[in-house]
Order: structure tokens, then C-alpha cells, then sequence
């Protein structure tokens, strides 16, 4: 089909096709933004955890005023919730995932670094802590009774405490030493003497965003007995997800019962799939409001096409009848527009890809974005070329359905 007619025809309605490039270039501009934002928070959503949400409940409690005896109220709080009927194992932590607040370190290869090479989440917890939390060990081993040291110790002024051996995730290990095997080494971060790998986990996520996307998974663990008093969370795991709620329920009576001088709180005691659903409630909500924004341009562009390829066929209704009457067959009528409707689509999308690439760069600036990945610049583009020539077909096929006799009469 010859450019040529529809390009001058287009220079007759400059306005009418302005508008309708500029509304098609907004549209690619938001939308590839908009699938890009869509698509990094269900990846965050989806990011893996390492540990057995499923079947893990938190029971976090405070105490009235000072223990003194905090340290042996814990082992006995622990173990009594072990001999409870549906625990696999239970545990004392400082922190728990899905929480938004986390202790955190910085990790440097030498003592002298000027900068560190990481910012990592510090877990503290026996030798229940792997097991309570279903954490995959795929180097090394984890801590024996003999290793774990006592809170006081750590807490006492002027404390020097050198640490055993400490477990990390996979993603640090590479981080920390790329190429290389972690086992063995030491990192220096907590006190003056390195602290030796001894372990490896493939997964721990953060309990908080500290760090960026990138260091969701930088965890230390180390192999410290945390009283009640240090963080307050209890993390118990069943044998059966079908019975968190009974463990639950047994477990903060057991509480109770332990100890009178504390208070169990109600927030902090539920499972550890409803902390992870709450932790990432905003994202959830950003995607579905994305997704609204994406169909409502969508819905506005297909309309905007539809209104104008119906004024121009309008318009055009003795242009068609004089092509009618000189041979022209409706499948060229039909063509003529949606040829026309992909030149205006092409335009629209060239400047929305200038357009979404300019949003990218700010969104980078102010937010700590990254980079739109060009994949979507495609995918924006077909998308949008599709919804063109699905909205110019009706007024096109009624334009090519009006008979040349009907068409010239209407002069």
C-alpha cells in the first residue's frame, strides 16, 4: 500500500494526530514504567526466604521489670514449649524475619578497611535455631552446645568476647569472597578478632529492607543464648501447619504460666505466614494499583483511537466512495486505516520509549531504582500496537462496508 496518501492525509489533520501520538507515547512511557515497578515487587515478594513460614509461629513477650534470672526463665520457657504436643522445636532469638526492625553490622575482610564490604543482619541463637527455622546447611556445620556463649558475657562492660565460629548465608559467602570457598575464613565485624565461617546456609532473609534489594539475604548467625529479655521473640515450629493455632494457643498459656512478671503481646504472637503477609502488604497494594493505572490507560488510549479513527471515517466518507468507485475493494479500505493507525502507533511509541527511559532515570535518582531492562520497551511496544489495530478495526470495517453509491450520495 502506498505511505504516500495517508501521509498527507495526516498533514490535514495535524492536531487530531498530534494528540493521539502524544496520548499513545504517555501511555508506553507509564505503562513499560509501570510493568517494570509491577513486575521488581512480585520479585521481591517471591524472593526466597530460607526459612519454613508455613510452620512457624511467634509468641513475643515483655517483662514487668528487671529479671535477674532471665537467662534460666528462658531455658525453661524453652523447654517446656518443646514437650509441647505439634513442636518439632522452639527457640529464643533477638530477631525474627518479617518485621521491619533488625540488628545490624558492618563486615570488612581486614580490621583496617576503610570501607566495608557489606552490611549484614545479626541473628543470634543456639543450636535450635537452624532446625526451628528449617534452614538449609550446604556448607559447613552448625553450632554445638559447647560453642554457645551467654548473653551476660556479651552484655558485661567492657566485654571482649571472641566468637567461636559464626554461620552465614550463601549470598554473602560470594559477596565476601567471589571465586572462593567462605569455609574457614575470617570476617571482621563484631569486636577486634576476625570472626571464623563455620557454616554456610543457602537462605536467611532479612528481618528489614536495610541494605537494598540486593542484601535482602545477608544474615549472620551468631552463637549466643538470648534471654527472654534480649528481643522477647519466641519462634516455635510444628510438626503439622494444620496445627499452628492449637501450639499457639498452648504455647502463650505455657508462657503464662512460667512466669507472672511478663506480658505475652498480642502483636507480636501469630504465625510467621501472617507476619510475612503484613510485611508485604504495601507492595501487594502497589502492584494492584499499578495494574489499575495500566488498564485505565489502556481503556483511555483504545477510546481515544476508536473516537478519532470514527471522526475521520466521518469525515472521509466521499474520499472512500470516490475509492470505491474506482475499484478499490474494502480490504483496502480496511488496510488503508490500520495502516494508518500503526504509522501514528509507531511515532506514539518511539517517543514513549525516549519518554519511559527518561522516567526510568529519574525513578533511579530519587528512589534507588534500577535500571528498566529493555525487555519491556518491547513488550510496551507490541502491546500497544496490538490494542491500535484492535481499536481502529471497527470504525475501519464500517468505513470499508459503505457502498460507493451511498458514499457519493452523501456529498
Amino acid at each position: 500500500m502506498e505511505i504516500r496518501p495517508i501521509l498527507s492525509t495526516l498533514r490535514r489533520h495535524k492536531t487530531a494526530a498530534a494528540l493521539i501520538i502524544l496520548e499513545i507515547a504517555l501511555s508506553c512511557a507509564i505503562i513499560c514504567n509501570a510493568l517494570f515497578l509491577v513486575g521488581d515487587r512480585i520479585g521481591r515478594m517471591n524472593e526466597p526466604s530460607g526459612v519454613a513460614v508455613n510452620e512457624l509461629v511467634q509468641v513475643q513477650l515483655t517483662g514487668i521489670s528487671k529479671d535477674d534470672n532471665a537467662a534460666a526463665l528462658t531455658a525453661t520457657d524453652l523447654a517446656t514449649l518443646r514437650a509441647l504436643p505439634g513442636v518439632k522445636d522452639a527457640m529464643a532469638t533477638n530477631e525474627v524475619p518479617f518485621v521491619n526492625s533488625s540488628w545490624n553490622t558492618s563486615l570488612s575482610l581486614t580490621k583496617d578497611q576503610p570501607q566495608p564490604t557489606l552490611s549484614s543482619t545479626i541473628y543470634m541463637g543456639d543450636d535450635h535455631f537452624l532446625p526451628t527455622m528449617g534452614l538449609s546447611l550446604v556448607k559447613g556445620r552448625n553450632f554445638t552446645p559447647e560453642e554457645l556463649i551467654d548473653w551476660s558475657r556479651l552484655d558485661a562492660p567492657n566485654a571482649k568476647v571472641t566468637f567461636p565460629g559464626v554461620i552465614i548465608t550463601r549470598s554473602m559467602a560470594e559477596k565476601l569472597f567471589p571465586g572462593q570457598d567462605a569455609l574457614g575464613k575470617g570476617v571482621f565485624g563484631w569486636g577486634d578478632e576476625p570472626l571464623r565461617i563455620i557454616g554456610i546456609v543457602e537462605h536467611l532473609v532479612r528481618p528489614s529492607d536495610q541494605g537494598g534489594p540486593l542484601a535482602h539475604d545477608y544474615s549472620m548467625i551468631l552463637p549466643v543464648r538470648t534471654p527472654y529479655t534480649v528481643g522477647g521473640n519466641y519462634l516455635i515450629r510444628v510438626t503439622d501447619p494444620a496445627r499452628r493455632a492449637e501450639v499457639l494457643k498452648s504455647a502463650v498459656a505455657a508462657l503464662k504460666h512460667n512466669g507472672q512478671n511478663r506480658i505475652v503481646l498480642e502483636d507480636g504472637t501469630k504465625t510467621l505466614e501472617d507476619l510475612r503477609l503484613e510485611y508485604y502488604r504495601q507492595d501487594r497494594s502497589m502492584v494492584w494499583l499499578l495494574i489499575a493505572v495500566c488498564v485505565a490507560l489502556l481503556v483511555v488510549t483504545a477510546l481515544g483511537i476508536v473516537g478519532l479513527a470514527s471522526f475521520w471515517v466521518q469525515q472521509r466518507t466521499k474520499q472512500i466512495g470516490v475509492r470505491r468507485a474506482l475499484g478499490a475493494t474494502r480490504g483496502q479500505i480496511l488496510r488503508y486505516f490500520q495502516t494508518e493507525n500503526f504509522l501514528l502507533a509507531t511515532i506514539g511509541i518511539v517517543f514513549g520509549m525516549l519518554m519511559a527511559y527518561g522516567i526510568n532515570q529519574l525513578l533511579m535518582g530519587k528512589y534507588e531504582l534500577p535500571r528498566l531492562p529493555a525487555i519491556y520497551l518491547p513488550v510496551g511496544a507490541v502491546a500497544l500496537w496490538l490494542l491500535g489495530q484492535l481499536s481502529v478495526f471497527g470504525p475501519a470495517r464500517r468505513a470499508a462496508s459503505v457502498p460507493p453509491a451511498v458514499a457519493t450520495r452523501s456529498v
